[in-house]
């Protein structure tokens, strides 16, 4: 199924402008990333996390006021689902039990009539959390590794493997820079766990599942139109391809939407992560990936 049979839109004629765009969103990003800093769950920095149900809806602002001093510091408190639910994280390294114990005696002495219970608790040790953030950050540059030589194998031309490879750190470093900023404002949890690594995973996998679509059909067409300049090919290659980009992308957002509001609490940061990575790489794919090749093969002077 065709949705576009005679566009013809000279994509290439903006690389620059969107070079620009995304060399400014990489910087950003980074900048963010490195001078805010990352929010990492508990998965990565170890402590506890606890789930409590009142009868009626709590004040995350008081909540997290009275938890301070039984606590020794402030406390992590979000809504958690349901306006009765809060979901709490904490950095002490009491035993789980005493913290427990200690936060439902304090919220309770403050507020008998709300009085909370414990629906869930984890906890996890900051060497274990150590290990875990280690081989997150090997299991992202690995799969960026196999991709490159999959490419490179694929195609036999090295131009087509840098230009997948700097389309999927695009994707990955601005998805991570838009996750730091967006957890500071939304009412959700944002941050940086097992789930948002299989998020940032699934981005690659969707982008280079693109990116190998237009580069087979770029392929196809030089060896169709011999001779054509590389610019005029990538832009039939990407046309061509259009209507099979959007029916993809549409088809997957609509599902991750559906994830993104019916999924619960749990799931709404892996899904929001997926909504900004996917349009993201839809855009990296049509404006990043195959300039860069274009760019590239000219300046070197490739012929392949």
């Amino acid at each position: 199924m065709r949705i576009f049979k005679q566009i013809n839109f000279d994509f290439l004629a903006g690389r620059f402008i969107a070079y620009v765009v995304s060399a400014t969103l990489i910087t950003v990003s980074l900048f963010f990333v490195l001078f805010r800093g990352i929010d990492y769950g508990i998965d990565f920095k170890g402590g506890k996390e606890f789930v409590l149900e009142f009868p009626q809806a709590a004040n995350v602002s008081q909540v997290r006021d009275i938890l301070t001093p039984v606590l020794g510091s402030q406390p992590e408190v979000k809504q958690f689902g349901l306006a009765e639910d809060l979901l709490i994280r904490t950095d002490a390294t009491t035993d789980t039990q005493i913290i427990q114990d200690a936060m439902v005696s304090a919220l309770t002495k403050a507020n008998p009539s709300n009085a909370p219970v414990v629906i869930k608790s984890d906890t996890v040790g900051p060497r274990f959390a150590e290990d875990l953030k280690r081989g997150a950050l090997y299991s992202v540059i690995s799969s960026l590794v196999v991709i490159f030589l999959y490419i490179l194998i694929r195609f036999k031309n090295w131009t087509y493997s840098l230009g997948a490879i700097v389309a999927l750190a695009h994707d990955v470093i601005v998805t991570l820079g838009v996750v730091v900023i967006a957890n500071k404002f939304l009412p959700f949890s944002l941050d940086i766990d097992q789930n948002m690594i299989a998020a940032f995973l699934t981005i690659v996998g969707y982008s280079i599942n693109d990116t190998v679509v237009i580069f087979d059909r770029i392929r196809e067409n030089k060896a169709l139109h011999r001779g054509a300049p590389l610019k005029d090919v990538v832009n039939r290659s990407v046309n061509e391809t259009l209507s099979r980009t959007i029916i993809t992308t549409g088809t997957t957002l609509f599902v991750v939407i559906v994830l993104f509001i019916f999924g619960g609490e749990v799931l709404k940061g892996f899904a929001f992560a997926l909504l900004v990575g996917m349009i993201l790489g839809t855009y990296s794919t049509v404006w990043v990936a195959s300039s860069i090749v274009v760019d590239l093969q000219k300046k070197f002077n490739i012929a392949k």
